[in-house]
């Protein structure tokens, strides 16, 4: 027979701490999963069933002019995606180019760790206070009033963090070889960044977008005081006008209507889905395109 040690009995104890740890942690995880999809189910289902009924075709294509009876968040649909459109152009090149100088081009030091650590306190800024600035600064100072620039502009330091960040460790999860390979091959430094590092992060560089764009349509505080509250259609960048979040707040703030707040709130939601559903799958696409690229770099 075999005898059993005091070693063995250790071992046997010890491997029996793990798999009950093991069934904790894994019981721990699914819970806290569970809550935090059963609270945005909730959420969203409440929203949807008082909101959905009050939705029609009048609602989404027309104009909202309460004198004239006429409730309809057709501007604001439009002014949301012109602001989100103006932001990325804006905020995207910077954001891209700034990572890309701190992964390829810094070297590690005081500058660099200022530059890292005024990104990551900007992300922590409220957004009021956003607001405050640039009502001051773009409103005021550079007379752009209440328009479409001076809220895109505000927008695009509010979601520079997030792009930078993003993009940065994206670049940095590319394999260092085919960035050798390449300047092996006498590649540029430039064309090594162009052709081999960028369509390799472009995934995670649209995660970065993905993400930017999220936050700029659920805006509200710093949209306020910079873009206005206009309810026409923008169509000159000098105008002001209002989105679906800000149009949201002064429905259910001000008491206009409960009805057609839960409405305009089910149409951010399906916007902001068919937004995210369309992010998601151009970065699919790009995704199987880049694995060409990857496979090539490998060889």
């Amino acid at each position: 027979m075999e005898k059993i040690s005091p070693s063995n009995i250790k071992a046997s104890s010890h491997r029996k701490k793990i798999r009950i740890s093991d069934i904790v942690l894994k019981s721990l995880i699914f819970l806290f999963s569970f809550i935090t999809i059963g609270v945005l189910v909730l959420i969203l289902a409440y929203v949807i069933s008082q909101g959905i009924s009050h939705i029609n075709w009048s609602f989404i294509s027309d104009i909202y002019n309460a004198n004239k009876g006429k409730y309809g968040i057709f501007p604001m649909i439009v002014n949301t995606v012109l602001i989100v459109l103006l932001t990325v152009v804006i905020a995207a090149p910077v954001g891209i180019c700034s990572a890309i100088y701190l992964v390829e081009y810094s070297k590690p030091g005081k500058i660099v760790s200022l530059i890292r650590f005024t990104t990551e306190s900007l992300a922590g800024i409220p957004s009021i206070i956003y607001g405050i600035f640039g009502f001051i600064f773009f409103g005021i100072t550079m007379n752009l009033k209440f328009s479409l620039l001076s809220g895109a502009f505000t927008l695009s330091i509010m979601v520079l963090p997030t792009i930078i960040r993003t993009t940065e460790e994206s670049l940095k999860a590319v394999p260092i070889s085919f960035k050798e390979g390449s300047l092996a091959l006498g590649a540029t430094k430039l064309t090594t960044i162009a052709r081999v590092i960028l369509p390799c992060a472009i995934p995670g560089i649209l995660t970065a977008v993905i993400l930017s764009v999220g936050r700029i349509v659920g805006e509200t505080a710093a949209l306020i005081f910079t873009f206005g509250q206009g309810l026409d259609i923008v169509d000159s960048p000098f105008r002001p006008g209002s989105t679906l979040s800000v149009h949201l707040y002064i429905l259910s703030t001000e008491g206009l209507s409960l009805k057609q707040a839960f409405a305009t709130a089910t149409i951010l939601i399906i916007v902001v889905a068919l937004i995210n559903l369309a992010s998601t799958l151009v970065a699919s696409r790009i995704k199987k395109l880049t694995i060409g690229v990857k496979d090539v770099a490998g060889m």
